[in-house]
C-alpha cells in the first residue's frame, strides 16, 4: 500500500511540474513536498496523504486521499483560483503512470479557497481521491 502511495505522489509531482500552464502561473517549478523558507508566492505544496486498504476477497487495492495546497499572494483570490483550476484540469480523471501499480481513477473530491488568518495571502486546498491496484 505504501509503495503505491509513494509512486502515486511521484507521478502527481511529475505531472504538475511538467505542465507549462501550471509552472507559468507559479512563476517557475515551485512545487514542493516541504516548501523552503522564504519561497516567493505563489507556490504549491503536496500535503497530507492518507492510504486505506481497498482490497476485496479476490483483488488487492488501495484508496488514496491526496491533499494539495496552493499558496497565493494577497490582493484577491483570482491567482489562487487560476492555479487551482489548472491543477484540477491536469489531475482530474488523469491516467498517470504509477510504477508497479495501475491507477484505476483519480478525481477531485473537495476544493476550498480562503484567506489565511492574520495574513493578506490566500490558501487553496484541493483534495483528490485515487484508487490503485498492483500490476500482476
Amino acid at each position: 500500500m505504501f509503495a503505491a502511495s509513494a509512486e502515486l505522489q511521484k507521478s502527481v509531482f511529475k505531472a504538475l511540474a511538467s505542465d507549462a500552464a501550471i509552472t507559468s502561473l507559479l512563476g517557475g517549478p515551485k512545487i514542493f513536498d516541504d516548501a523552503p523558507e522564504r519561497v516567493s508566492f505563489p507556490y504549491l505544496t503536496l500535503g497530507r496523504s492518507t492510504v486505506m486498504d481497498w482490497s476485496t476477497g479476490t483483488e488487492d487495492g488501495a484508496e488514496h486521499i491526496l491533499t494539495l495546497h496552493v499558496w497565493g499572494r494577497g490582493g484577491g483570490k483570482a491567482e489562487t483560483y487560476a492555479i487551482m483550476h489548472e491543477v484540477t484540469t491536469k489531475l482530474h480523471d488523469a491516467h498517470l503512470p504509477v510504477d508497479g501499480h495501475r491507477l484505476v481513477n483519480l478525481q477531485l473530491q473537495f476544493a476550498e479557497a480562503r484567506r489565511e488568518p492574520d495574513s493578506p495571502n490566500f490558501h487553496g486546498i484541493l483534495r483528490f481521491r485515487a484508487v490503485t491496484e498492483p500490476v500482476a
